[in-house]
């Protein structure tokens, strides 16, 4: 250029002006350059100061962002060819970690910025609202925190805006309503809260709007009817409540309307989109949707695809007409309540459909024929309906694409069809819990690629075919509870390369077991017990090395040769994962060999074996054993002392064997021991008196030995022990009043010993003892009036001692007392005739001096007797004045005095009288107990109040909960408390000591649990509840609950049941707390409570919708709990969002991919030995989500709760 101006200088040097102009122009065309170079560096300098903030570039993506090269040549720039600035940047998808550097925002000329799938972090700089010329803005799958910038109106050309998958939190912004042109908004699966804002409405350019997985709350604003352009709308997964705007039906472009997972209500019928045109997927699973269905769903939208209405409390009718949904893929109605009737046949004309789900919605009758022949199906479940009849034979002519096919838990009949094996693309079949018969179809060996097979507990018979053992993808088969027989092939292992679960336990097959079983070599559970299956136990099970579970008992099984050693046990220390062992109920006479001490196991059952010998004392080394049961054999010798070694052990059952010697000391060194179980066995001397350290034991029992002296006092003091029978010994001495102490026992026998003396009136406190047997002891004196109070009392036998005086008219309120005998006694008087005493015989009263009564007693009437109460009546009336007239004086006088007391110290107050506890706590005292109620005595805060740990100047530590006197249901949660607390003693129940009240104080005093919550315990980093402790606490629990609604007379509610209100004392005895919120009903009532508190997550679905508060709500609440238990997930746990709940999770989950699911600290524990839990899981979340049922109606109840967890333990305990 200089040169140019030199040159015009020369040819024009005769011209001075056409030499400045020349000039001048020289000047004006550097300034040009210079100002475009600057506007460049401008732009280096912000993408260099963005690499700088890139902590890590795994794959070197911005190795030659540097100065030696131009921008626009770096990688992921675009440059402007027209002003050659950055108007485009896409590092997508590059493993980049870092922040965003806030000079991004000096790229003026910007365009698009795209920064997708990275690992960028930190916040959203406010530069970026600097990039008015921004259409394309990107920033999903990163980890960004903090808010939406309140000014993201600004920019105002935005056409494309993604945020989705961080972890931004928040509100959305007002000013979004100036993104007047935004066709594409994408904020999912984030933390934004609060409501969803009118002015969305403006954005009237929209097409997607995806907000879903957040924590939205609040009504879908009616303003959302405006954006004409809407196409696709995601607002699953929130909490969302109210009513779907009728408006969203006349969005005429709208395609997607997916709104799970929220607690919407209203009628069904004016939600559908019965005009959409364009609709193609209606998402409304998860709600509390109500009414009734349309008798043709489709009719007006022709387009639909996809139809979710599932988990909702939909009624009526099922829609029978289909027809017109000639497009539909994929329909889901189950969890729902229609009414009782048949599966439309019209839906075999969905001639589309690929996923048919109608489980639990009152089906009943037979499968229409129709559905067999739609061939586009993949998955039909039908599962828990009352469906019946028989399959068609020729239902998989038409199936080639059908994957799944599941009929669990119904009434079907019939043999299953031979054509099942045309489902040649079937991966799951679960026939499970029906009543099919006959043979298993030959050709079902034809399913080459099926990998869960379930037919069991049904009725089928015959032989197993053989093709069945040849299905390499094979990984679950269930046949159990069959009357299945014939013999196992001789080569089975060979063709099951990946089984890992192999259950026929309940049939009659019979034969050897193949040594071959050892060629599929991914076994971890077998299950072949209650068989008959003969011949030697293989050694070969010990090749098996990912075995966890081996399951052999009630066969015909033998040992190798008539050796005495267990040589099958020694071949079992290969295994190293084996956790649970069973070989019960076979002929197994040999001594417990030496190597038994290398087994790696937990549960170890060899009952009813005919063992003989000692215990080698290489038992002490099975250290991770939690179960031993080793009863009903030919045992001899005493107990080893390294028994001490097994110090995880909790059950140990060696009853019905010829034991000797002294029960040693050692026994009571198993500091976690729950059951000890020596009945019927030669033990002789007395009775350690070291048991009564033994804090976990539940159930001890000793009967039927040879164990003499007295029961050390010791034993007394197990607080939390629930059976006892220490009968047919040679026991002396008395039963002295600190048997009140064993405050939770269930059953106590200590019939057939020398126990003399009387029986102390004490005894009464044990209000949950059930079984009482006295009898054959030399007990006198009388029978305790007392016993009246032992409310759960069913069973008391008295007979064969020395007892006198009358049987107490106070047992005629014992409403659960089934069984009595005071027969062989020294009795008199009148036998009471009320309350269960009219159903007793005459055998209960036999063999007394003077008892009389009903002549169907065998007993003479009572005339005289009743001659004499009647003058004894008549004397007490005329000497009850005179005895009455002072004993009023001293009463008055004494109420005087504490009124005018009361009067100069308001600050004090009594006890509650309520309480039934006669000392006196004062405030002052309270505020000496908690230091003046420190901080560092506070051990938790609620909804209505705190909680303080406090030493009373008894000595005794107690929580006092100090009620909240600003909340507005404080006086009515105080009297509800106490009154739902005075009367209920349960074992499992915080006890409330006593109370603490007046107009500016109000305070209940309760026990004190040393270890906490549960929450503390199931989220703790540096403990890990195991999978009995996590089992234990839930059925604790599920006693409590069951006692409150079916316990007491008036049901009670507790509305609020967490992990934070189940306390453990020091035993890890669960107890439920916090009745500040119960509620007290009449029998089958509920009440609507809509200010009641409660917690977010545990709440059942009526109560969030209507206010509804019963017991059945308390039992949802429980199955949250419970699930929460076993996954260590709360419900409000941030992954739960979109279409995910806690309860989704785990119904996604089942059957088949529990360990997915199940706490990681349980899976770590067991290793690859998980899945000797994972049945049981899978059958305790199974019973969860029966608890959760949406319906109240359909929830279990309490009982069958605990009847159910029982039955779980009893089976994993085995």
């Amino acid at each position: 250029m200089l040169r140019l101006v030199l040159k015009m200088a020369k040819l024009y040097s005769r011209d001075s002006c056409l030499c400045i102009l020349s000039l001048s122009l020289f000047y004006f065309l550097t300034c040009l350059v210079a100002i475009g170079s600057t506007n460049n560096i401008t732009d280096e300098f912000s993408l260099l100061a963005l690499k700088s903030s890139i902590t890590l570039d795994p794959y070197h993506i911005l190795s030659n962002w540097s100065i030696s090269s131009s921008s626009c040549n770096w990688v992921g720039v675009t440059c402007d060819e027209h002003h050659g600035r950055v108007n485009a940047l896409n590092l997508s998808n590059m493993g980049l970690e870092g922040t965003i550097s806030p000079q991004l925002g000096n790229l003026s000329f910007l365009v698009v910025l795209d920064l997708h799938a990275n690992n960028f972090h930190g916040e959203l700089p406010r530069e970026l609202l600097q990039l008015h010329r921004l259409k394309f803005l990107n920033l999903s799958y990163n980890d960004f925190v903090g808010e939406i910038p309140s000014r993201i109106g600004d920019l105002s050309k935005l056409q494309h805006l993604d945020i989705g998958h961080n972890n931004i939190v928040g509100f959305i912004p007002q000013s979004i309503s100036n993104l007047s042109i935004l066709e594409y908004l994408d904020w999912s699966s984030n933390l934004i809260k609060g409501t969803i804002p009118h002015v969305i409405g403006q954005l009237h350019q929209l097409r997607i709007l995806d907000i879903r997985n957040n924590k939205l709350s609040g009504i879908i604003p009616k303003t959302i009817s405006n954006m004409s352009s809407l196409e696709e709308i995601h607002l699953s997964n929130n909490s969302l409540s109210g009513e779907i705007p009728k408006g969203i039906g006349d969005l005429t472009e709208l395609r997607i309307v997916n709104l799970q997972y929220n607690v919407l209500y209203g009628n069904i019928m004016s939600t559908l989109m019965l005009n959409s045109s364009s609709l193609q997927k209606l998402a409304l699973g998860f709600n509390n949707l109500t009414g009734k269905l349309p008798r043709n769903v489709c009719e007006g939208v022709p387009k639909l695809r996809v139809l979710y209405l599932y988990r909702n409390d939909i009624s009526g009718e099922m829609p029978t007409v289909w027809r017109n949904c000639k497009e539909l893929e994929d329909l889901e109605l189950s969890f729902n309540n229609f009414d009782k009737g048949p599966l439309p046949a019209d839906i075999g004309n969905l001639t589309n459909l690929q996923s048919l789900y109608l489980s639990t919605i009152n089906l009943e009758g037979e499968i229409p024929s129709s559905l067999f022949s739609i061939s586009s199906l993949r998955e039909i479940n039908l599962d828990a309906n009352n469906l019946n009849g028989s399959l068609p034979n020729e239902m998989c002519h038409q199936l080639p694409q059908l994957e799944s096919f599941s009929l669990f838990l119904n009434h079907f009949g019939g043999s299953i069809p031979q054509s099942i094996g045309n489902c040649t693309s079937l991966l799951i079949l679960n026939l499970q819990n029906n009543f099919f018969t006959g043979l298993i179809p030959m050709n079902i060996g034809n399913l080459n690629q099926l990998e869960l097979l379930q037919l069991g507990n049904n009725s089928l018979s015959g032989p197993i075919p053989s093709k069945l053992f040849n299905i390499s993808t094979l990984e679950y088969l269930h046949l159990e509870l069959n009357s299945l027989s014939g013999m196992l092939p001789s080569n089975m292992g060979f063709g099951l390369p990946n089984l890992q679960e192999l259950h026929m336990y309940a049939n009659n097959f019979v034969g050897r077991i193949p040594n071959t079983i050892s060629n599929a070599s991914n076994l971890l559970i077998i299950d072949l017990s209650v068989n008959q299956f003969n011949g030697i136990i293989p050694n070969a099970f010990g090749d098996l090395s990912f075995l966890e579970s081996l399951i052999l008992g009630g066969n015909n099984l033998t040992l190798i040769d008539d050796s005495l050693e267990f040589n099958f046990l020694t071949s079992m220390t290969r295994c190293r994962y084996l956790t649970y062992l069973e070989v019960s109920e076979n002929s197994l006479p040999s001594k417990l060999p030496k190597s038994i001490g290398n087994l790696t196991l937990e549960y170890f059952w060899a009952n009813s074996c005919g063992i003989k010998g000692n215990i080698p004392l290489e038992i002490g080394n099975m250290s991770n054993l939690i179960q031993l049961s080793l009863s009903r054999n030919h045992l001899n010798g005493p107990i080893p002392s390294t028994i001490k070694g097994l110090d995880k052990l909790q059950s140990l059952d060696l009853d019905y064997n010829e034991l000797q010697g002294s029960i040693i000391d050692e026994v009571c060194e198993i500091r976690i021991l729950s059951e000890l179980n020596l009945t019927n066995n030669k033990f002789s001397g007395v009775l350690p008196t070291c048991l009564g350290n033994m804090t976990s034991l539940r159930k001890l029992d000793i009967g039927s030995n040879r164990l003499t002296s007295k029961i050390p006092s010791s034993f007394w003091y197990l607080r939390d022990i629930l059976e006892v029978n220490l009968s047919s010994n040679t026991f002396i001495g008395n039963l002295p009043p600190e048997v009140n102490n064993l405050r939770a026992l269930v059953l106590l026998d200590l019939s057939r010993n020398q126990i003399s003396s009387n029986i102390p009136s004490t005894i009464s406190f044990l209000t949950t003892l059930e079984t009482l047997s006295l009898a054959n002891n030399k007990l006198q004196g009388t029978i305790p009036t007392s016993i009246g109070e032992m409310v759960s009392l069913s069973f008391l036998d008295l007979s064969q001692n020395l007892i006198t005086g009358v049987i107490p008219k106070s047992l005629e309120s014992l409403s659960y007392l089934k069984h009595v005998n005071f027969s062989y006694n020294r009795l008199q008087g009148e036998i009471p005739d009320g309350g269960p005493f009219i159903n007793f015989t005459a055998q209960s009263f036999m063999h007394n001096e003077a008892l009389c009564g009903s002549p169907k007693l065998q007993v003479p009437p009572c005339d005289k007797q009743t001659k004499k109460k009647s003058m004894s009546k008549k004397l007490i009336l005329c000497l009850l004045p005179i005895i009455m007239l002072p004993i009023l004086i001293v009463v008055c006088i004494k109420v005087w005095l504490h009124k005018r007391k009361k009067v100069e110290n308001p600050i004090e107050s009594d006890l509650s009288t309520n309480l039934g506890v006669p000392k006196r706590i004062s405030y002052y005292e309270l505020v000496q107990a908690t230091n003046g109620f420190d901080e560092s005595n506070l051990l938790g805060k609620g909804g209505f109040g705190s909680v303080y740990q406090g030493v009373l100047s008894s000595g005794e530590t107690v929580a006092i909960k100090v009620i909240n006197l600003n909340s507005e249901a404080t006086s009515k949660s105080f009297d509800a408390e106490c009154d739902a607390m005075r009367n209920l003693r349960h074992r499992n129940l915080v006890q409330i000591i006593n109370s603490c009240s007046n107009a500016d104080f109000k305070s209940l005093v309760m026990e004190f649990m040393s270890n906490g919550s549960v929450e503390k315990w199931l989220y703790s980093y540096n403990y890990c509840l195991d999978f009995l402790q996590r089992l234990n606490i839930m059925i604790d629990v599920a006693s409590a609950l069951e006692y409150l609604h079916h316990g007491s007379s008036i049901p009670v509610v507790h509305c609020d049941l967490k992990p934070s209100n189940v306390l453990l004392d020091e035993d890890m005895v669960a107890h439920v707390t916090d009745f500040g919120i119960s509620k007290l009903l009449d029998e089958g009532q509920s009440k609507t409570h809509t200010k009641t508190l409660a917690t977010l997550g545990y709440v059942a679905p009526e109560y969030g919708s209507k206010g509804i508060v019963s017991i059945k709500g308390d039992v949802y609440s429980y199955g949250i709990m419970l699930m929460e238990m076993f996954t260590r997930k709360r419900p409000t746990d941030e992954m739960f969002a979109e279409e995910l709940t806690l309860k989704t999770w785990i119904s996604e989950s089942m059957p088949n991919s529990v360990v997915e699911v199940v706490d990681s600290n349980l899976v770590q524990q067991h290793g690859k030995r998980i899945d000797e839990i994972s049945v049981h899981v899978t059958s305790i979340l199974g019973l969860a989500l029966r608890c959760c049922e949406d319906s109240p109606e359909a929830r279990i109840n309490m009982k069958d709760v605990m009847t159910s967890l029982i039955k779980i333990k009893t089976l994993f305990v085995r």
